[in-house]
C-alpha cells in the first residue's frame, strides 16, 4: 500500500517530460551548474536528455515564466542572472499570502477538510524518518495546496499558487539542508494544529514564521551549492 495520503493519490497529476526537464534545469540553475548568461540551446538539450524539441521548448518557456531564464531576441534562451533582493522580496510576499490563506483556512475549513489536512501532515512524517526528500517535497506541496483551497477564496488561492510556482525550485532545494526535513515537519505541525483547533491568529503567525524560515534555508542552500560549484570549477 502506498504511504501517500488519499488526497495526494487522487489529485496527483503525472509529471510530463517537459515538467521533469524544467525541474532538472531549474535545479542546475539555482545550484550554479548552469551559469548566468549561459545559452540554453534546444537542440543540445534535446540530445542530452533524449527528448524531442517540443518538450524542451515547453520546459524553457516554463523556466522563463518563473524567472530562471530570459528570452533574448537573436540569442534564444539564456540563464537569468540571479537577483538576491528579488528572491527575498518574493519570499516576503509569499509569507504574507500564505499567512492570509492559513488565517482564512482556520476560519473556513470544514471538519472534513481539517481531517484531510491533518492526515496529509501526519503521513509526511514517514518520509522524514526515511530521509526521503522527494516524497516529502511532494507531500509538502499537497499540504500547502490544501491550505490554499481551504481558504475558500479562489482569487487568493490562484495568486498563492502562481507565486509558489516561481519559488518551487528554491523551496524544493532547501530540503537538502541537514535537518531541514524534521524542522519543516515541526513547523507544519504548529500550522496544522492551529488550523484544526480553529485558532486563526496562531495559524497565520505559524505559517508566516514557517515561510520566513524557508526563505532563509533556501538562500543558504543556493549560496552553499553555488559556492561549491564555483570552487570546483575555479
Amino acid at each position: 500500500m502506498d504511504d501517500i495520503a488519499p488526497s495526494a493519490q487522487t489529485r496527483a497529476v503525472p509529471e510530463t517530460r517537459s515538467d521533469a526537464l524544467r525541474r532538472q534545469l531549474a535545479d542546475e540553475i539555482i545550484t550554479g551548474q548552469l551559469r548566468p548568461g549561459e545559452r540554453l540551446d534546444e537542440r543540445e538539450l534535446a540530445a542530452r536528455f533524449g527528448l524531442s524539441r517540443t518538450p524542451v521548448r515547453e520546459a524553457l518557456r516554463q523556466l522563463a515564466a518563473i524567472g530562471l531564464a530570459d528570452l533574448r531576441p537573436h540569442r534564444g534562451v539564456i540563464v537569468a542572472r540571479p537577483d538576491d533582493s528579488h528572491l527575498a522580496e518574493t519570499f516576503e510576499l509569499m509569507a504574507d499570502l500564505e499567512s492570509l490563506c492559513t488565517r482564512y483556512a482556520a476560519m473556513r475549513m470544514s471538519a472534513t477538510e481539517r481531517r484531510e489536512l491533518e492526515a496529509c501532515h501526519l503521513s509526511s512524517g514517514e518520509f522524514v524518518r526515511r530521509g526521503d526528500r522527494e516524497r516529502y517535497a511532494a507531500h509538502n506541496t499537497e499540504l500547502h495546496e490544501l491550505i490554499y483551497r481551504g481558504s475558500h477564496n479562489r482569487v487568493l488561492e490562484q495568486t498563492a499558487q502562481a507565486l509558489r510556482r516561481r519559488l518551487a525550485p528554491y523551496r524544493r532545494g532547501q530540503f537538502a539542508m541537514l535537518g531541514r526535513l524534521a524542522l519543516s515537519f515541526a513547523e507544519h505541525d504548529r500550522v496544522v494544529s492551529a488550523i484544526v483547533r480553529g485558532d486563526a491568529a496562531s495559524a497565520a503567525a505559524a505559517m508566516h514564521a514557517h515561510v520566513a524560515t524557508v526563505s532563509i534555508a533556501s538562500a543558504d542552500y543556493v549560496a552553499g551549492r553555488s559556492l561549491g560549484t564555483a570552487e570546483a570549477t575555479g
